[in-house]
C-alpha cells in the first residue's frame, strides 16, 4: 500500500462519511488479499478485494482497478465504494 499526498482531519472524514462519501484510506471491516493499492486511493467500508474468481487479467479503469497475473491493483486516486466485492 502506498501512502497519500495529503491526509484528512477527523472532522473532514466525519463530514465525508455523513455525506455518504469515501475518505482516503481503507474503511472498516474491509478485507484485502494479494492487492497493490496506489497512493490517494479511497476504499470504503465492508469492501472485499480477494479476486475470489481467480481472474488473471482484467482492465477496469472505470471501476478503479486492474488485475495483472491474479493480483488486483487499485489505481491512484481511485474510489472503491462501500460494500464492493472484487
Amino acid at each position: 500500500m502506498l501512502g497519500a499526498d495529503y491526509y484528512q482531519t477527523e472532522p473532514e472524514i466525519a463530514s465525508l462519511l455523513a455525506d455518504g462519501k469515501v475518505p482516503i484510506g481503507i474503511g472498516r471491516n474491509t478485507k484485502i488479499r494479494n492487492c497493490i493499492i496506489d497512493k490517494n486511493a479511497k476504499i470504503g467500508q465492508d469492501v472485499v478485494i480477494v479476486n475470489k474468481d481467480g481472474v488473471q487479467e482484467a482492465n477496469r479503469p472505470e471501476e478503479g482497478f486492474y488485475i495483472r497475473s491474479g493480483i488486483t491493483i487499485v489505481m491512484e486516486k481511485a474510489t472503491i465504494a462501500d460494500g464492493t466485492v472484487l
